[in-house]
């Protein structure tokens, strides 16, 4: 298991093309990004890899491009944040936003070329995903968006990708006592081509703080 360092430079096609993006864009965080919220949280929320504008421009998953704008709106519905505004006035990640009970991350952190990281680079980072795991109270959350964060949380778990198949809106019950919702990534093309909904999307979350309501209970 790793302990998440801002300065990783573990995966070198990762940790060059950071140094070539800050040579170009120098006002932009373009370094490994850490997670948002709360430790304790009991919804955990695995993207795939910060975005060239968004997370990689800011510092903060989900943070200034269109998949954030519906992810936000959506956690904010349900009573996961403060506000649905992922950004403030200046275009920079919001400082008043604050998460309620959930927990962003990435299964990769660094900003990978044409956003495809290669597999030795989702397993070099599966350290990350596995200590964000192990953070989690019992009975806990876990949103995986797309195929690749889904692989993620199982390779951190060290369960079999055969025995949790990924679809939308699927549910499984993990043998660590979590439970893994998945739902398409929020991302433009998805929602531009219908693949994924802002109903279908919601409906995911809204699943999600039913199943922690009813733990609470």
């Amino acid at each position: 298991m790793l302990t998440f360092n801002k300065n990783c430079r573990l995966c070198p096609r990762l940790a060059g093309f950071l140094d070539q993006v800050r040579e170009e864009h120098p006002d932009y965080y373009a370094l490994p990004v850490s997670s948002f919220g709360e430790k304790d949280s009991k919804f955990l929320i695995v993207g795939l890899a910060p975005g060239m504008h968004g997370a990689n421009r800011t510092g903060r998953p989900f943070s200034g491009d269109f998949a954030g704008n519906l992810l936000y709106g959506s956690v904010h519905k349900y009573g996961f944040a403060s506000s649905a505004e992922p950004l403030d006035a200046a275009g920079n990640a919001n400082p008043s936003l604050r998460l309620s009970g959930c927990r962003i991350t990435n299964a990769v952190r660094c900003l990978p070329p044409q956003n495809k990281p290669e597999p030795r680079e989702i397993r070099t980072c599966n350290g990350y995903v596995a200590e964000e795991l192990a953070m989690l109270p019992q009975g806990s959350a876990v949103m995986a968006l797309g195929t690749i964060a889904h692989q993620a949380v199982l390779m951190a778990l060290q369960l079999r990708k055969s025995s949790f198949a990924f679809g939308h809106g699927a549910q499984h019950s993990l043998p660590n006592g979590l439970t893994l919702f998945d739902s398409y990534h929020c991302s433009r093309y998805n929602t531009q081509t219908k693949r994924l909904t802002t109903a279908m999307f919601e409906a995911v979350i809204g699943n999600i703080a039913q199943h922690l309501h009813r733990l609470e209970a």
